[in-house]
């Protein structure tokens, strides 16, 4: 069974929110016949569409394939959080790479989320781009860390845009006892992810990249030219990049081995009344293992992540979803839903991003979980400098040593499943 496939109609997008409120654009043809190109990308989300435009807008030709629809993965279905840095926090990184190679690291992760605004501004693409992220500690004992780390960032990082919360600032701001404290970061943002995967698929092709939807690429047949197979035709080209993450499947087994695939899940109720949920128009992650991420829609609703799932089929998402935002928002419990949807995100064992030379000619890039809005826009810049022979920003990302997830492609889902089932009891009991 294939992940794009196990839960969605080809060629449809899923029935969410962000589906709902976007205007999609004109179908794009399938391929067909033979075609060539300077560079084929696989997958036309954030990092193919990136890439896309930064390629063609420095000449090259370029095609891509998408399986479904532009902004059909979890480009068009995640949270539409935007912060600056990676997934983990920088003292993680200094003892992975050591300091110089972390501040690099971090000042990449800062161009990321000015990418994201300048892109935005550039093309003028309407996504309700809104700044305010806010990290709530679910336990009091994390409170102290997360202020500390805000310290170490503006000591160390120059970075002085996180104020720290206590209990009654956060709960000022979000209403739920729940939270115990955290901070809030004003250099981060929130946006409407399925429209601005839409302006950057209309601002590639501007630039003058072609798309081909519905186009499955089923074999990668490696060469001085590669040739990038679908069901009714094939691209010859020079450069491949691979940009379908959580849904690429065995089109590079050297990545599946470091990057794993799982499902997560978002609820939009109906429109709440003004103050419900948050008195300030901020994003939400909380400290759980299994992160709660959330923040209102601009016709009010209350956008709730939260849950995962490690196989093919989804749950059921309601039910999934409704515990967790209950937990939150006690106050909800009669409040109607009126979207469910779920996707295929990718994580790593390290949780920063996979950069991969699968070939001298064929470089991908995914696993960003969960931190993707951000990296995996930068990503498709990085992998369009490395085409253009300007790789050391993409072999720095390539050098950081990934672990493989353990138990290879069969047990690796098992194994993981069991890990989150033990962070989410420790989270019950508060350990």
């Amino acid at each position: 069974m294939n992940l794009l496939f196990a839960n969605d109609r080809a060629g449809h997008y899923p029935p969410s929110y962000y589906a709902a409120t976007s205007t999609p654009l004109a179908p794009f043809a399938a391929l067909k016949g033979a075609h060539r190109a300077d560079v084929c990308i696989v997958g036309a989300g954030y990092t193919g569409l990136s890439a896309a435009l930064h390629l063609a807008e420095r000449g090259y030709s370029v095609i891509v394939l998408e399986a479904h629809r532009v902004g059909f993965g979890a480009s068009g279905r995640n949270g539409g959080q935007v912060g600056p840095g990676q997934r983990i926090e920088q003292d993680a990184i200094e003892a992975m790479v050591g300091r110089e190679d972390a501040r690099k690291l971090w000042d990449m992760g800062l161009e990321a989320r000015d990418l994201v605004q300048a892109l935005i501004a550039r093309f003028g693409i309407e996504c309700g781009w809104k700044p305010g992220v806010m990290h709530a500690d679910w336990h009091a004992a994390d409170v102290p860390h997360a202020h500390a780390y805000a310290e170490k960032l503006a000591r160390e990082y120059g970075y002085t845009d996180i104020v720290p919360l206590d209990r009654d600032a956060v709960q000022d701001i979000v209403r739920t006892k729940a939270y115990q404290g955290g901070v809030l970061d004003h250099g981060a943002g929130h946006l409407h992810p399925m429209r601005y995967v839409l302006g950057l698929a209309q601002a590639a092709v501007a630039a003058g990249a072609v798309i081909f939807e519905n186009s499955l690429v089923v074999d990668i047949r490696h060469g001085a030219r590669a040739q990038v197979q679908t069901a009714q035709g094939h691209v010859e080209a020079d450069h491949v990049i691979l940009a379908a993450n959580g849904y690429l499947g065995g089109l590079a087994p050297p990545v599946a081995a470091k990057v794993m695939p799982i499902n997560n899940f978002i609820i939009a109720t109906e429109p709440l009344e003004p103050g419900t949920v948050l008195t300030q128009d901020v994003g939400v992650a909380d400290s759980k293992f299994v992160i709660n991420y959330f923040r209102q829609s601009q016709d009010g609703r209350l956008l709730f992540g939260g849950g995962e799932s490690y196989g093919y089929r989804f749950p059921d998402i309601i039910k999934t979803v409704r515990k967790p935002m209950l937990e939150v928002f006690p106050q909800l419990a009669d409040t109607g839903i009126d979207y469910a949807w779920g996707g295929t995100l990718a994580i790593t064992m390290t949780r920063l991003p996979c950069f991969q030379r699968v070939a001298p000619n064929i470089l991908s890039a995914s696993g960003y979980s969960g931190h993707g809005v951000a990296l995996a826009t930068l990503a498709g810049k990085v992998m369009a400098e490395a085409v253009a022979g300007q790789a050391e920003r993409f072999d720095l990302m390539a050098n950081i040593r990934l672990p493989r997830f353990p138990g290879g492609r069969a047990l690796r889902s098992p194994l993981l499943a069991l890990a989150m089932t033990w962070y989410a009891l420790r989270d019950r009991l508060g350990v």
